[in-house]
Formats: structure tokens, sequence, C-alpha cells
């Protein structure tokens, strides 16, 4: 059964992310993205990991989706033709992932890694939320320090790329 959710689950997944950069009104590849973002949570409830899911939702499918749609009203999109020149591309790299995937999923089992030590010891005795806590805040503390300040310097990219265009189509 829970095969059964797994595989329903990355359907969506899969056939959303594709309308999302597919669909030529962005409005609905945001709606997409939205869809993609619920059945992502739905995969992290199916593997028992509830505070991701929550956060997933709270995060993306309320705040970074909003943020989406009013960056397109704020553009005033309507469609977008330019990016459809580029199936060629799309199919190659679709194609590369799809045999990657495929020889993943042959080759399943033949190098598994080994654990590190006391892993499991440590993490049973947390709950969800405290595993996941201590490793963001503990191992992954340099790449998670990292990550914030590329969206800060995206975000102060964006900033100045919007004055620009605001200061140039008032003259």
């Amino acid at each position: 059964m829970e095969q059964l959710f797994f595989f329903y689950f990355a359907a969506v997944i899969a056939v959303a992310s594709v309308l999302v950069v597919a669909l030529r009104n962005p409005i609905y590849s945001a709606l997409s993205l939205l869809i993609m973002f619920f059945h992502v949570a739905g995969l992290y409830v199916s593997l028992r990991a509830e505070f991701l899911a929550a956060v997933q939702v709270i995060v993306y499918a309320g705040a970074i989706l909003v943020l989406y749609l009013f960056v397109v009203m704020l553009l005033n999109l309507k469609q977008d033709d330019r990016y459809h020149r580029q199936w060629p591309v799309a199919g190659v790299v679709g194609l590369t992932l799809a045999v990657e995937a495929v020889m993943l999923t042959l080759l399943k089992g033949r190098a598994i890694p080994p654990a590190p030590a006391n892993t499991n010891e440590t993490v049973e005795g947390l709950g969800n939320t405290e595993a996941l806590g201590d490793a963001l805040y503990s191992t992954y503390l340099f790449p998670f320090e990292v990550a914030s300040l590329i969206l800060l310097v995206a975000m102060i990219g964006a900033i100045i790329l919007a004055k620009k265009d605001i200061g140039g189509s008032e003259a």
C-alpha cells in the first residue's frame, strides 16, 4: 500500500514539474507548482516526516508560491514564448536524467556505503524534529549558512534589477 502511495505522489510530482516549465501562462505554471509542493508534502508524510511536510506546506506552498505570484502580477506577464525554443536541450537533459535513474535502479544494492557509527542509537532517542534540528545545526551548519547567503545575494540582485527596470520605464 505504501508503494502505491509513493508511485502516486511520484507520478503527480513528475507531471506537475513538467507542467511548471511547459505551460505558457505563468499563473497556470504557479498552480502546477502548488500541486507539486502539496504532493511533495504528501511524500514526506508517507515517509513519516510530518515536520518536513508541515514546513513544506507552510514555507513553500504558502510563502514562496505567494511571492512568485506577486512577482508575476507585478511584472504583468502574459505569455512567454522565448523559453519554448529550448525543447531540444530539455529533451537531452531529461533523457540523461532518465538513463541515470534507470541505471541507479538496476544497480541498487550493489555498492551500499557503510552507515556512520552510532546512527541508529542517536536517531532513536530523538524525535523527528529534534533529529532534523540536530543534523541541520551541527553537521550541516556551514552549508545551511552558505545557502542563506546565496539567497540573500539573489534577493538583493532581484531588487536591483527591479529598480533598474522601474526607473528605466518611467524615463
